[in-house]
Protein backbone atom coordinates (compact mmCIF):
# COMPACT_ATOMS: atom_id res chain seq x y z
CA UNK A 1 0.00 0.00 0.00
CA UNK A 2 1.77 3.26 -1.23
CA UNK A 3 -0.66 6.10 1.01
CA UNK A 4 2.68 8.79 1.27
CA UNK A 5 1.57 11.97 0.84
CA UNK A 6 4.26 14.06 -1.21
CA UNK A 7 4.58 17.93 -2.04
CA UNK A 8 2.26 17.72 -5.25
CA UNK A 9 -0.45 15.41 -4.00
CA UNK A 10 -0.57 17.80 -1.01
CA UNK A 11 -0.95 20.81 -3.69
CA UNK A 12 -3.45 19.35 -5.71
CA UNK A 13 -5.30 18.70 -2.58
CA UNK A 14 -5.00 21.72 -1.33
CA UNK A 15 -6.03 23.40 -4.83
CA UNK A 16 -9.21 21.25 -4.86
CA UNK A 17 -10.73 22.47 -1.82
CA UNK A 18 -9.75 25.97 -2.53
CA UNK A 19 -11.68 25.84 -5.43
CA UNK A 20 -15.06 23.78 -3.86
CA UNK A 21 -14.53 26.06 -0.76
CA UNK A 22 -14.63 29.50 -3.28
Amino acid sequence: MKKAFTLIELLVVIAIIAILAA
